[in-house]
């Protein structure tokens, strides 16, 4: 048994196929096929059912999932830590939808590093897709993200409400327009924005990444779209962008995942550092919506 038969383990588990593990390994399918036979071969069990939809672990699989996800992370950990610098005491990996990228992680990566200046950090850019995967694997120590989804092993906690407010480039056109940008920011703004908007067509323009749709708005006077008030509110400031009068408000959920056993004293405080950040932040929230925007 070796690390690259886990990691392949890992990932056929996480995304319930061998072509799609093959896909997200660089491997080929035959690559992964030979890699879980011989684990299979080695632990003495079968490991997955396989089928037209693809693969499920069998109830050994289930039980060796656990086993199988410490043990990456304890050679992982033992990878990075024979591999950093003698300063280094731990190397923490967190990964972050690219809205919570913008300003939010930096500021906190900078408080943390205050805190724990001989500790590594990874970051890394994705959807929860990709987050959840990489959690599960044990790749990722830390993912924070909107739409979460809850997994065995993971813990899920909530950090804080993003407020998005409607805003434009141009405070004199008329509201909706043609260059109004819809971003799909979770199944909860999908559901608020729906109520409050039931007779609006499918605009011409959606998006799943909220930069994109600021890129757009201040590349074209005149075009729309929903933002965090932590994000749009330096923008309104400067005279870049305007609230749209008497538009509705909706909140997005932002949580953290992390794994129920830390596995380190570092990680953990590395959790508790953003649970008090994250307090920090719902009050500058607070503050933007209730004080600013009013």
């Amino acid at each position: 048994m070796d690390i690259d038969q886990i990691k392949t383990f890992l990932s056929v588990a996480a995304n319930g196929s061998f072509l799609e593990a093959a896909n997200r390994l660089y491997v080929t399918q035959s690559t992964v096929s030979t890699r879980i036979q011989r684990l299979e071969s080695y632990l003495g069990v079968t490991l997955f059912v396989r089928n037209r939809a693809g693969a499920s672990l069998t109830l050994p699989g289930k039980r060796f999932l656990r086993h199988a996800k410490s043990l990456l992370l304890t050679l992982e950990q033992a990878r990075h830590d024979i591999g950093l610098p003698s300063r280094f005491r731990a190397s923490i990996s967190i990964g972050a939808r690219i809205a919570l990228c913008e300003q939010l992680l930096p500021e906190w990566l900078n408080a943390i590093r205050n805190q724990l200046p001989d500790v590594s950090f990874r970051c890394d850019i994705g959807f929860e897709e990709d987050l959840m995967r990489s959690l599960i694997s044990g790749s990722l120590d830390i993912g924070m993200m909107y739409n979460p989804q809850h997994h065995a092993g993971l813990t899920v906690e909530h950090l804080f409400d993003e407020t998005l407010v409607l805003l434009t480039s141009d405070p004199n056109r008329a509201w909706p327009n043609d260059d109004y940008i819809y971003v799909d920011w979770a199944p909860g703004f999908y559901a608020q924005h729906s109520n409050s908007f039931p007779n609006l067509e499918r605009p011409a323009q959606v998006v799943n990444i909220g930069w994109m749709a600021l890129q757009l708005i201040l590349a074209k006077t005149g075009s729309s779209c929903f933002l965090p008030v932590r994000l749009a509110e330096p923008l309104m400031q400067s005279g870049q962008l305007f609230a749209i009068p008497n538009s509705p408000r909706f909140s997005l959920p932002a949580y953290m995942v992390s794994s129920q056993e830390y596995g380190s004293e570092v990680l953990g405080h590395v959790v508790d550092l953003i649970r008090s950040l994250a307090g920090v932040e719902r009050q500058k929230i607070y503050d933007l919506t209730m004080f600013q925007l009013t």
